[in-house]
């Protein structure tokens, strides 16, 4: 199994940038895919999670400025970021696994995770 993150890189604060997560060896119609980030310094944070069938959660520092969005036939699962801020920069990382609904945002809920993207935004 392997998560390949992508998309990441430096934009303007109120900027946007999209991000990939793209899966081999397991197909995210059966899984859970969140979207998590670890700035320097900081703990790994919650950004947002989609379920199998499309129920999502949204960490409150992200609400309304980020979406998640999933391609089925491209096994992929899409970060769609808008109005970034400089604290939006860290290293985000996607990940697939299996939790129960409330349990989405524990990053100790997936088997699977990719190495990472880094998104940089300069104030």
């Amino acid at each position: 199994v392997q998560l390949q993150a992508s998309g990441g890189g430096l934009v303007q604060a109120g900027g946007s940038l999209r991000l990939s997560c793209a899966a081999s060896g397991l197909t995210f119609r059966s899984y859970t895919v969140g979207w998590f980030r670890q700035a320097p310094g900081k703990d790994r944070e919650f950004v947002t999670s989609i379920t199998w069938d499309g129920k999502t959660i949204y960490g409150d520092s992200v609400r309304g400025r980020f979406a998640i969005s999933r391609d089925f036939a491209k096994n992929t699962v899409y970060l769609q970021m808008n109005s970034l801020k400089a604290e939006d920069t860290a290293i985000y990382y996607c990940a697939a696994g299996r939790p129960i609904y409330s349990a989405a945002r524990q990053s100790d809920m997936y088997n699977y995770w990719g190495k990472g993207t880094l998104v940089t935004v300069s104030s």
